[in-house]
């Protein structure tokens, strides 16, 4: 029998709104069950730190210029997850897994840089920490994202479905993974397919005093303007780069809205991120004939105006769920991964393979402190 490990997946995603933290328990191969899952809330000054530095940040060089910003915002964000873990109660220490604020991540530079400092997390918690996920996958080749695919596979394992099938993932950056075989094959593919929430969010923090369009409500209200959309559209369709499968943030930008109320801009904007994922979708799934369901999980699912566009605009035959109809909280899939994660890293088994992220073989997960 496997020995099975209790591990805090710690996970702030692009939204940049706060941290999931899930208690797994897990033997880090075929096996996994969740203790409890929480939210906890950046405050405001951290909240909006992250997206002033994310707007500034165009290259590498933008990160040396910004360096002395981005030490002070990275103590500030280790401090806050400090908090997370000492109010979680814990019957034995749990391996923390670590894995920061994304502030950076260029696939075609080999740069993904996340805030958190493991050193100071570790003086202030005493606990094992595994982070830095994505540097073996980047050194051998990888783009360093998607990281989840191989913890998409142990859930559509553990819950018995239909094989094949998709898990879509709709955070900041959307995100598939077509799963073939239950774990302990390597047959599951990845990759980002394009904006999700962070086109919209953008736009919703920028004009007005909310983070984001609860339920879709200001893009129900809006119309969408059918020109700029179809500009937009073809500026898309043009891009450079269109090979890449791990996406940042700063590879979409809202530019093209400007001008539009915030009725109208929401409504635009979220048409146009629907467009894109409803093609990537479909245009991967002609090549799986037999795939007819689609399990959805992040944030972008309770975007009520969003899902529905995408449902509107995918061949008829696709059925698409919410991972949370089978016992999963969508809420809480990538926290739950990187306990996982960290599980695989401390067991020194591979987290990302070259039909996930494009590394040359499987890459083994994070670096460890403990001492």
């Amino acid at each position: 029998m496997q020995k099975k490990y209790t591990a805090l997946g710690l996970m702030s995603g692009t939204s940049g709104d706060g941290i999931d933290a899930s208690l797994v328990y897990s033997n880090g191969t075929d096996h996994l069950e969740v203790i409890k899952d929480k939210y906890f809330e950046y405050d405001s000054p951290i909240y909006k730190k992250i997206h002033s530095l994310k707007e500034k940040i165009f290259n590498s060089q933008d990160l040396s210029r910004l360096s002395k910003e981005l030490k002070d915002l990275e103590r500030k964000i280790t401090l806050f997850h400090a908090k997370v873990v000492n109010d979680f109660q814990f019957e034995e220490d749990p391996l923390i897994g670590f894995h920061g604020q994304t502030i950076y991540h260029n696939s075609n530079e080999k740069i993904s840089i996340q805030l958190g400092d493991a050193k100071l997390l570790y003086q202030l918690i005493k606990k094992k920490i595994i982070f830095n996920f994505r540097k073996n996958d980047i050194k051998n080749g990888g783009e360093g994202a998607p990281l989840t695919p191989i913890f998409h596979q142990l859930i559509a394992t553990q819950i018995n479905i239909k094989m094949p099938v998709c898990i879509l993932n709709i955070g900041g950056i959307s995100n598939i993974t077509i799963i073939k075989k239950p774990i302990g094959s390597d047959e599951i593919f990845s990759k980002d397919i394009g904006p999700g929430n962070c086109l919209i969010d953008t736009w919703i923090r920028k004009n007005s005093n909310e983070k984001f369009d609860l339920d879709g409500k200001f893009a129900t209200s809006g119309k969408i303007n059918k020109i700029i959309l179809e500009q937009a559209q073809e500026l898309y369709s043009n891009r450079e780069n269109k090979k890449k499968i791990s996406f940042d943030t700063s590879d979409f930008d809202i530019s093209f809205s400007r001008g539009l109320s915030l009725e109208d801009g929401s409504a635009t904007l979220t048409d146009f991120t629907a467009s894109i994922l409803s093609e990537s979708l479909s245009d991967l799934l002609k090549k799986e004939h037999k795939l007819d369901t689609i399990l959805v999980c992040g944030g972008g699912r309770k975007n009520k105006t969003l899902l529905n566009a995408i449902i509107d605009k995918l061949p008829k035959n696709l059925s698409l769920k919410f991972i949370d109809d089978f016992n999963i909280n969508g809420d809480f899939v990538e926290s739950q991964a990187f306990g996982y994660l960290a599980i695989r890293s401390l067991k020194k088994l591979p987290i990302t393979f070259p039909n996930t992220t494009n590394c040359k073989i499987p890459s083994t997960g994070g670096e460890i402190i403990e001492n």
